[in-house]
């Protein structure tokens, strides 16, 4: 028989709000994160906009010291992380530290540090290239930091499938658990990327929203004038547990993390599978594993990247596996509102999906106005609504044709 493994902690840091409860509030509110860049000039740019973090000090998580020698995507994980772990009330001192590990999902990793220190290199040699440049670059240093900071002994590790990271790195905690590997898991997923080559190299690619005249509005997944997704960044933390684990030490327990899935479309680097191959098989992975049927579903948070190709290509995977019931679905898109957030999207989006599930809310598809005849489902456009929510799936997909689905149900003893 499976473990049973739950929920007990989240944390974020989103372009929306520095706590889950922040983060929520304005998902409900329908409040965009998008704006002009600031991290840097951007007026050579076809996008001079992202969704970036507002209101960050990372002394108020880090000593001053200790922040100088991370990079910020690690900064946010370590900041998401300790929200997490205090909201879970880990008692740090009686838990097992050897069967509880770190697992985080990250698109890219040091991007900040690695322009700069380019630049060093370009403009100064190799004599100016900082020491702690590579440990503060790596994609698997923020786990890593984590572990040290609160001692966690168990697995630890970082999975890297562009922008399914932390939807991996969240069903790959489920396993470690089930498996006996583990008792806690601190999982989720961490991005910190805005920089001149991360949006030039989107812009190459046109991928980009180029809205420039209204960043607010540019990101409007299933919108028939959808013209590319805005990035963001953040991080978003959760704390895995067996249940047994969690009813033993008397934890609040949010939800039931209930099943998850990977599949790889197997086409295309950058671009989905047309049918939607890759998502369907996906999908049904993890409602089997979670031994939920689809019309068991309430809601699912899309990946929704206001690309053209992707909204089209999951809306015809959603209708694949629902069938009729597709039509009863509420759907939405949380990048609607914080912007694509890459390898860390899907540990925010798996967030909210859980928020939905404790408040029977759901939060808009902001920026909706003009129905594509191609997606012709309910995306919960630009309001919230009131539903029970008992089942839901959050879905994550990827360059290089990789794919995730998390099944998130209601927690019932």
């Amino acid at each position: 028989m499976k473990k049973k493994v739950v929920i007990t902690g989240m944390g974020v840091i989103s372009p929306i709000g520095n706590s889950v409860d922040e983060f929520w509030e304005s998902l409900l509110q329908g409040k965009s994160g998008a704006d002009f860049i600031t991290h840097f000039d951007a007026s050579d740019f076809d996008t001079k906009f992202a969704a970036e973090i507002k209101n960050f000090d990372a002394t108020n998580y880090l000593d001053r010291k200790e922040a100088r020698r991370m990079d910020l995507f690690t900064q946010y994980a370590m900041a998401a992380a300790s929200e997490a772990i205090a909201d879970s009330e880990l008692p740090l001192d009686k838990i097992d530290l050897e069967r509880t590990g770190v697992l985080l999902g990250t698109g890219i990793g040091g991007m900040q540090v690695y322009h700069r220190e380019t630049q060093n290199l370009l403009n100064h040699g190799p004599r100016k290239i900082s020491p702690f440049f590579i440990p503060m670059m790596i994609p698997d240093i923020a786990p890593g930091h984590i572990s040290i900071k609160y001692g966690f002994k168990g697995p630890n590790f970082t999975t890297v499938s562009a922008c399914a990271s932390s939807a991996h790195s969240l069903g790959t905690a489920l396993r470690l658990i089930r498996y006996g590997d583990a008792d806690i898991m601190i999982a989720g997923g961490t991005e910190g990327t805005i920089t001149p080559i991360c949006i030039g190299g989107f812009n190459s690619l046109r991928a980009l929203s180029t809205r420039n005249d209204d960043p607010q509005k540019a990101s409007r997944p299933f919108d028939v004038d959808r013209d590319g997704f805005v990035v963001g960044e953040g991080s978003g933390i959760l704390v895995l547990e067996t249940e047994e684990h969690a009813l033993k030490r008397g934890a609040k327990i949010y939800a039931e993390i209930a099943g998850a899935g990977a599949t790889g479309d197997a086409y295309h680097i950058t671009a989905p599978s047309p049918d939607g191959n890759g998502a369907i098989r996906v999908m049904k992975q993890a409602l089997n594993d979670a031994d939920v049927t689809p019309g068991d579903v309430d809601y699912v948070n899309a990946h929704g990247t206001s690309t053209p190709h992707n909204d089209r290509t999951e809306t015809t995977a959603i209708k694949a596996v629902f069938g009729d019931h597709a039509k009863k679905l509420s759907i939405n898109s949380t990048k609607s509102m914080i912007g694509h957030l890459l390898g860390a999207s899907g540990s925010l989006e798996l967030i909210a999906t859980v928020k939905s599930i404790l408040e029977n809310k759901i939060h808009p598809t902001i920026n909706y106005q003009t129905p594509d005849p191609d997606c012709d489902l309910n995306y919960t456009p630009n309001n919230a609504i009131e539903k029970t929510v008992n089942v839901a799936i959050s879905n994550s997909f990827g360059f290089g044709g990789h794919n995730g689905c998390i099944v998130v149900k209601r927690y019932q003893k």
